[in-house]
């Protein structure tokens, strides 16, 4: 339980000193645990000449060879599981859409500790007993529904396990139910607005929390979540592959997200060297589980970019902050040369007035120069106007789009209820080259 009405585990404000004295006790003891139960580990450990006892200080980690995606399917389902089957409790997979999925496993202690880092994030957030608590996420191998779901119980909130899909029932849920705390990805949550006033409900809403995740959005994003709901809206950070949600999440202050130091060891890296970047330097987070005792993963690349914040927190927590997600390495698309993420589009866009809440970048190719071509739904009382207010607002998102991505782009105005809606997470590019 709560020892105080601000945190909800002591180790939340543990001292800088003591919490990386821990991550080396615990970072000794994943190590020792992956290379004498992973044969994976033990085999890549001893090929590279390294061994558990080579571990005395936190700097050494970087001794370490990486673990990639790559080898979760090389070695589906069960190769790097460090303990039989017969002590994990519960399995989950990866939300990828192709190949092998990625397999995770839990032993009862793991979920144990997953749901209380959960719980820390949702009551770091201001979840009490009190609330109303509606999961719009999938149930099934993804993590996000359960991983959520167990901690809200956790803390005493009511728990709606809506599911994704079904809007118009999800809307009436929040209705008739009082909905306090939704939790689902911020594109469905701008898809909820648009239902809810099409039935008549948005003001019978009674949202105060938001919890979005599983894909990047901008400052932009939220100012727009806030502004129509009325909520706070704070980023989630999570991946299968370190237990599921949980990882890091923000604070009231809303200025990066706290990650839990006490169960992960955090670097930074290039994408494509491998070393550590300088302090405040943007590149590849890479992510070793402390504590899992099912699935002891060491140095994984997780393909997400986004940078440490070195500085501390008013809020009392005393683990390291880094910076919302910019974008996945391989969600990166390379324009005529320049590397763009769809996050830095969405960005642009949600601070334009006239703009709606959903877009879709084409990337396609005229003879041997590539093209790039933004999709923007507008709002309903802009195609009321005079086509010549259309040209002015076109001209301006091409403007504030080349300020931003240091290339031109052609835009598309389109009507609101065009672009495909998603339950899950937001297609926001098609690749045409792919196909030439």
């Amino acid at each position: 339980m709560p020892y105080n009405e601000i945190y909800w585990q002591r180790e939340e404000v543990i001292p800088k000193k003591e919490l990386e004295e821990l991550q080396l006790k615990r970072l000794k003891w994943i190590v020792r645990h992956a290379y004498d139960n992973v044969p994976f580990y033990h085999k890549k450990l001893k090929d590279s000449g390294i061994k558990p006892d080579d571990i005395k200080k936190r700097d050494d980690i970087v001794k370490l060879p990486f673990t990639t995606k790559e080898h979760l399917r090389e070695n589906y389902p069960f190769g790097l599981f460090a303990v039989p089957k017969e002590s994990l409790v519960r399995l989950h997979t990866s939300s990828g859409t192709s190949g092998k999925p990625k397999v995770v496993g839990y032993t009862a202690k793991d979920l144990e500790n997953w749901t209380n880092m959960v719980a820390r994030c949702l009551y770091m957030v201001g979840v009490r007993d009190y609330d109303v608590f509606q999961n719009m996420v999938n149930y099934a191998f993804f993590t996000g529904g359960l991983g959520f779901h167990d901690a809200a119980e956790l803390i005493g909130a009511m728990v709606i396990p809506a599911g994704v899909g079904n809007t118009e029932r999800q809307v009436q849920y929040m209705a008739d139910f009082g909905t306090t705390v939704i939790h689902s990805t911020p594109s469905y949550a701008l898809h909820v607005k648009e239902v809810a006033e099409e039935l008549g409900l948005f003001d019978k809403l009674s949202l105060r929390i938001g919890c979005f995740g599983a894909e990047p959005w901008s400052k932009n994003t939220r100012k727009r979540l806030e502004d129509t709901f009325g909520i706070k809206a704070y980023d989630s950070y999570g991946l299968s592959e370190m237990n599921g949600p949980g990882v890091a999440f923000e604070c009231p202050e809303q200025d990066g997200l706290h990650i839990w130091a006490d169960h992960y060891f955090i670097e930074i890296v290039d994408p494509e060297t491998g070393e550590q970047v300088s302090e405040g330097e943007r590149g590849e987070l890479v992510l070793t589980p402390l504590t899992k005792e099912a699935l002891p993963l060491l140095r994984y690349k997780t393909g997400d970019i986004t940078f440490i914040m070195d500085d501390e927190c008013s809020c009392g927590r005393t683990h390291p902050k880094i910076h919302r997600i910019l974008g996945r390495a391989d969600d990166m698309i390379v324009v005529r040369g320049i590397n763009v993420f769809p996050s830095q589009i969405e960005h642009v866009l949600m601070q334009i007035p006239e703009v709606g809440d959903h877009f879709l970048v084409v990337i396609s190719r005229r003879g041997s120069l590539d093209e790039i071509t933004v999709k923007v739904e507008m709002r309903d009382e802009v195609f009321t106007g005079e086509l010549s207010d259309l040209q002015k607002i076109q001209q301006k998102v091409q403007r504030e789009l080349q300020k931003e991505l240091g290339l031109r782009t052609n835009v598309e105005l389109v009507e609101k209820g065009t672009i495909e809606r998603s339950k899950g997470k937001a297609k926001r590019v098609l690749d045409l080259r792919k196909d030439l």
